[in-house]
């Protein structure tokens, strides 16, 4: 069995000894370099545009939204952003012009020699701003999209609350910080383009080409390389520079490279969508939630771009994994002078999460509760129902979860035993707890409406060929669908191959994002897999006569006598009768139902489960704050491969912990004003605390070998586990983050 082991990663040798291609190392004959021409303001008018007379233009491409063949703006979810400004500025960094020179630096030359003036208009900066309405930049009210979410009587059950408690809780943009930036390359055809570069969803950066350009499915090729991380960065964005250097390729008849440095990346592509939670929370006596009320506002941006997706998802999430027959949840994400927010792992749930958990604990203090009590009280189990009406009939591992990080006397002890929360450095010591629950894969209707398909085909040589869409982005993606193949055709890890994501050779899985490339994507895989052994069974029945045929660790056996290896019967196949190949499509299981008006429903087919406690020191001079130790349990279903489960889920926490204490952005007029790894800081390896991960299996029946979501989850608890550990240590709880220590020291006093 392949499945359940730590199988060697598939692109893990060419990433190690420096093979791997990145897009940056490519260089083709005859290729430009472009550049990006930004806006300078938040918002206004361009007024004019000035190219310098005694410059040489001779040399350089030049193009604007009049060189675009169809129409100028991003296909995503809503077409209103524009692929190039034509007047109107929305945001600083706004794309203008693109230039295209010999080399990088010529084109960094020719950029300084062009001149644009703007008629500023008063800016809307922030989430208070837009509300206000006394300057509408969208729309008649500001709000790119709103959802409601009731079930029972809310007013009802404030009445019959005991204790009622409220809340506001601030979280803040965070940059994806990919380890290669966003890049792609460009190459012009006879009423064709060929795009190829770095992202995460090939068929979304198709779909936009094919309305820039208007061409048809088949003149626009795009192929993924070697991609060096996303975290949701490189979802929709992708599709914006791959139109600039395609426009600029069609323009020049050349290919084209765009390649962002990291100032540019950080300064002008999406963030994580900052927001104001407010929690009104009643509760009885013995601390059993009655009523909740949330309000939920996200800051997304310029243009709608995914913010319907996030904000989605943050409702759906936002009274946590927590019974309460009467929920009103209000959520609505705004338009502001800035520039897009996007998707980041997670999105939108590690907004929402903060804010439950801090909820949860300041309830439990009010009533003199301890952490694990007012959880374990509210706790989702099996059979009980969300807030959407969702029955939870399978894989609940929320007992399991946080059982395992919760041995009640060691939590204590730790908390008992720090009673005056100062250590012999006169560190102030604090331990903190957090549960969290995370949907795997796409809201409501999304995959029964997406239709996710792959294939399997076999080679030549007899061996195994996954097709699909889905892309490796150092998640592991090739290595487990190897895996998942491997078990279900009964053959090695290394009889199966996986085709590069390119639009004219695989079909569309959808995007990798979500957390559902191994639960959604990984079952079609495995279904088509299945197909194709039922296709060499039923010839190996034919050929030998015997209807009563097995394969058995890559070898077929009919009657106890074995006939022949999987490879030997596969090429026989393929002499006979050409081509073996079997495609799937996805299904929702049985009994799922969503109302996408109501929203109410099952939003979700299964949810992963997590907890955590974060324990910190606290520095009382300074008020930094260190992690010093991460426990967590995460229920995700079968683990496909362990060592990659469990690196997902490291990595995930530390991104988190970098939401929680350390990562913020700093803002001048809608201007991001470090951006630069010398000043906007994330944890190294010096700042990763010491992380115990347990990895609970509650398998999944529908998903593949009983696996689900694995890739999301570890964002969510960890800036709450440690937001409240703080609380323990200084006795003050903090309700926005990140943690750094001039909040602190406010809130401390």
């Amino acid at each position: 069995m392949a499945v359940g082991q730590n199988v060697l990663r598939k692109e893990g040798y060419e990433k190690l000894t420096g093979a791997a291609r990145y897009i940056d190392d490519i260089t083709l004959d005859g290729m430009l370099h472009g550049k990006t021409i930004r806006s300078s303001i938040p918002c206004g008018r361009i007024k004019s545009i000035t190219f310098d007379p005694d410059y040489d233009w001779s040399r350089i491409v030049v193009a604007d939204y009049r060189d675009i063949p169809g129409n100028n703006y991003v296909a995503l979810i809503e077409n209103d952003q524009p692929l190039l400004a034509e007047t109107e500025i929305r945001h600083c960094e706004e794309p203008i012009l693109l230039i295209a020179a010999e080399s990088k630096h010529e084109a960094e030359v020719a950029a300084r020699h062009i001149r644009i003036e703007y008629e500023e208009s008063p800016p809307v900066l922030t989430i208070e701003e837009a509300l206000e309405g006394d300057r509408i930049i969208y729309g008649s009210d500001n709000i790119f999209k709103s959802f409601l979410i009731a079930r029972g009587d809310v007013d009802e059950g404030f009445k019959q609350a005991h204790t009622i408690v409220e809340g506001e809780y601030r979280v803040p943009h965070q940059e994806q910080l990919y380890i290669e930036p966003q890049g792609m390359i460009a190459i012009p055809g006879d009423n064709a383009m060929t795009v190829m570069g770095s992202m995460q969803c090939p068929y979304y950066i198709h779909k936009a080409l094919k309305h820039v350009f208007n061409l048809s499915d088949e003149q626009v090729i795009v192929i993924q390389t070697t991609t060096g991380g996303g975290f949701g960065g490189k979802e929709e964005y992708p599709s914006v520079i791959a139109a600039h250097a395609a426009l600029l390729a069609h323009k020049a008849g050349r290919p084209v490279k765009l390649v962002y440095d990291r100032a540019e990346d950080i300064a002008a592509t999406p963030k994580r969508h900052p927001g104001i939670i407010r929690h009104r929370t009643g509760v009885t006596k013995e601390g059993q939630l009655v009523a909740s009320e949330i309000d939920i506002l996200f800051d997304g941006g310029a243009y709608v771009t995914l913010s319907p997706v996030v904000l989605s998802r943050g409702a759906i999430h936002a009274l946590g994994p927590y019974r309460c027959d009467n929920v009103r949840i209000t959520a609505r994400a705004v338009a502001t002078n800035t520039p897009p927010n996007g998707a980041f792992r997670g999105f939108g749930a590690p907004q929402v999460t903060f804010a439950y958990e801090m909820q949860m604990e300041k309830v439990a203090a009010k009533l003199i509760l301890d952490s694990v009590t007012i959880r374990q009280i509210n706790m989702l189990r099996e059979g009980d129902i969300t807030a959407t009406g969702q029955r939870l009939n399978w894989s609940v591992g929320s007992e399991d979860v946080f059982n395992a990080v919760v041995d009640r006397k060691k939590f204590f002890e730790k908390r008992g035993n720090a009673a005056d929360k100062s250590d012999l450095r006169g560190k102030l010591y604090g331990i903190g707890l957090s549960f969290f629950f995370h949907g795997a894969g796409f809201t409501g209707s999304g995959e029964a409406k997406m239709k996710a398909q792959a294939g399997i085909g076999i080679t030549p040589e007899g061996r195994a060929r996954v097709l699909s869409g889905s892309t490796e982005i150092g998640q592991g993606t090739r290595t487990i669908f190897s895996q998942i193949v491997a078990d279900e055709l009964g053959i090695g890890c290394d009889d199966v191959e996986v085709e590069e994501p390119d639009t004219s050779r695989v079909p569309d899985s959808g995007p990798t994002v979500a957390s559902r490339t191994c639960m959604v994507v990984g079952r079609v895989v495995q279904l088509a897999a299945y197909e194709v052994k039922q296709k060499l069974l039923r010839f190996v029945a034919e050929r030998y006569g015997d209807a009563d045929v097995k394969l058995i660790e890559g070898r077929f056996d009919a009657n106890g006598k074995e006939l022949a290896s999987f490879s030997e019967i596969a090429r026989a196949y393929l002499d006979l009768r050409g081509e073996l190949k079997a495609y799937a499509s996805y299904a929702n299981p049985p009994g799922i139902e969503w109302d996408d008006e109501t929203y109410t429903g099952d939003a979700y087919p299964v949810f992963s489960w997590g907890a955590m406690v974060a324990e910190v020191e606290v520095d009382p001079v300074t008020w930094a704050v260190t992690v010093t130790k991460i426990t967590t349990a995460q229920d995700i279903g079968r683990a496909i491969n362990p060592v990659l489960a469990a690196g997902q889920i490291e990595g995930g926490t530390l991104q988190a912990v970098g939401y929680g204490v350390l990562e913020e952005l700093v803002w001048n007029r809608g201007r991001i004003i470090n951006n630069q790894l010398t000043n906007y800081i994330i944890p190294t390896s010096l700042d990763a605390p010491e992380i115990e991960t347990i990895i609970i299996e509650k398998e999944y029946p529908h998903g593949p070998f009983g696996a689900k979501g694995v890739g999301e989850l570890p964002m969510d608890g960890a800036a709450p586990a440690i937001a409240l550990a703080v609380y323990d240590a200084v006795g003050h709880f903090v309700t926005e983050i990140p943690i750094t220590p001039e909040r602190l020291m406010v809130v401390a006093g």
